[in-house]
């Protein structure tokens, strides 16, 4: 293990910067526990001569926990549920899967 994979799984297992949160396959229902690091940035779009901003919920959640995740799945944090909207991304060390959701 790497000293950077090292530095991920203890961000990951703080409890003040990581949350709990729930996986639900969108094709086989399978659950999984996962633990993720919750953005809301807000996004920036033009549309002709005008621009809006919009909040959006991104999570960072690590390839260990989840390998395959897929747009359409559900991540439930807390009570509320989310789908992965767009193709998940990974980071350049390829330990962190980057989620776009939208509320469910």
């Amino acid at each position: 293990m790497s000293v950077f994979a090292a530095a991920m799984d203890r961000l990951f297992t703080h409890a003040s910067m990581a949350a709990p949160a729930l996986w639900i396959s969108a094709t086989t229902s399978e659950e999984r526990p996962i633990r993720i690091i919750r953005r809301a940035p807000d996004r920036a779009t033009d549309f002709g001569a005008g621009r809006f901003v919009s909040d959006t919920t991104v999570v960072d959640v690590r390839v260990a926990d989840l390998p395959a995740p897929r747009p359409g799945d559900v991540i439930v944090i807390n009570a509320d549920s989310h789908v992965i909207q767009g193709e998940p991304l990974r980071d350049r060390e390829r330990l962190i899967w980057t989620l776009d959701l939208r509320p469910a």
